[in-house]
């Protein structure tokens, strides 16, 4: 309907207010399932619960509406609630590919990766055999992770989960790397300035933070996330016309890296994306003592950062910068030699990298705020649609 094409085309106000029409004339569980899923992408998280709670009223026996349910609790921190919600869901439908695969990540993102990999080989969803081969590595389980490898990089040739994987192994147990989505990534990385933004008096930069400030966002539940928050949804997706005029600025910077590196015989750049569309963008806000662990964005292909406040009053030079390696994530170690670069952002700069590679923020100590917004570009032929119908 109307509706879900409005939701494809990123229009999510107008998605939203003509779900609410359609459900005013015939109140139906997939209208309400529509809605909960548009809700939750704005970054309406209480909303979207509430939606998908009205669908399963209606329909009490959809697994799919179970599933969506369980990750917008999670989201929101509601981790038992959202456990029930997914079991519920496999209960009603155990080959359910949404329920295995929410499952598997939830499991995973909590380090229970032995209960996570059996529901990604059910789910064959998405990423599941790269997810399902993280689990087997980060458990030490290296035979089995060196025979489904070669599958793996045969299946696939622009995963960035999968091209972490590879160039960790590769590097831990010197080996040549097979899989050539971007073998040397660090040397993929981008830092600079938006002018807009790193001008005196930034009109651009007051209007993103009075936003940021003010806009109704629900916050996002985030594990690796310490003294401070993450918003939900996709940011650029929303009205304000600062995060659509920031997106435009970051749209503006990704094209000219690309034609530097347009020639360079990897995955990363030959499928590198046409048409510059932010599957993902999110604010952080970090306070005093604030970090983010060490992982990579696995949804990604190009993933980074914009920053809207640095701390002044640092009490040395690491404090509050990025590091980027190619070991992270408490991956097991054969030894330390893993490259790594730090990166120290200023307010107006933007840093991003291929999505293979893991970051974390380094903690600092001021008494002070420390903004940025996050995105990951991904190209449209490597998305894959979230569950749009009930099923």
């Amino acid at each position: 309907n109307l509706g879900a094409i409005l939701q494809t085309q990123g229009k999510l106000d107008e998605a939203i207010s003509c779900y609410h029409k359609a459900l005013a004339i015939h109140a139906d569980a997939q209208g309400y399932f529509n809605l909960g899923t548009a809700l939750r992408n704005q970054g309406l998280l209480e909303d979207a619960i509430n939606s998908f709670g009205q669908a399963l009223t209606i329909d009490p026996n959809s697994a799919t509406v179970h599933s969506n349910l369980g990750e917008s609790l999670w989201y929101h921190g509601k981790l038992n609630e959202a456990v029930a919600h997914f079991n519920r869901a496999l209960e009603i439908d155990p080959d359910n590919a949404s329920a295995n695969y929410n499952l598997a990540v939830f499991l995973y993102d909590n380090g229970e990766l032995e209960r996570a990999i059996p529901h990604f080989e059910r789910s064959q969803f998405d990423d599941w055999r790269e997810r399902a081969l993280y689990c087997l590595y980060k458990t030490e389980r290296y035979d089995e992770f060196r025979e489904k490898l070669q599958d793996a990089i045969n299946a696939n040739s622009s995963s960035p989960l999968l091209a972490t994987l590879s160039t960790h192994y590769a590097i831990n147990f010197n080996q040549p790397d097979e899989y050539n989505f971007c073998k040397n990534p660090l040397d993929f990385v981008y830092h600079g300035s938006i002018k807009e933004l790193a001008e005196p008096d930034s009109p651009l930069l007051k209007e993103l933070l009075h936003d940021i400030d003010q806009a109704e966002i629900s916050a996002r539940q985030q594990s690796r996330l310490h003294n401070g928050i993450q918003s939900s949804g996709n940011l650029f997706k929303r009205k304000e016309a600062s995060f659509r005029k920031l997106a435009e600025l970051i749209a503006e910077t990704v094209r000219n890296y690309y034609q530097k590196y347009k020639n360079e015989d990897y995955a990363f750049i030959r499928e590198f994306p046409k048409d510059i569309e932010f599957s993902s963008s999110w604010y952080v806000r970090m306070r005093q003592g604030g970090h983010l662990g060490s992982h990579i964005h696995e949804e990604g292909w190009i993933s980074g950062a914009v920053y809207l406040a640095i701390p002044k009053r640092l009490a040395n030079e690491a404090e509050g910068c990025i590091e980027l390696s190619t070991h992270g994530d408490n991956y097991p170690q054969k030894h330390q030699d893993f490259p790594s670069v730090l990166v120290a952002p200023k307010v107006g700069d933007v840093c991003f990298f291929p999505s293979s590679v893991f970051h974390r923020t380094i903690p600092f100590s001021a008494d002070e705020e420390r903004i940025c917004v996050a995105f990951d570009v991904k190209p449209a032929n490597a998305k894959t649609p979230r569950f749009s119908s009930m099923g």
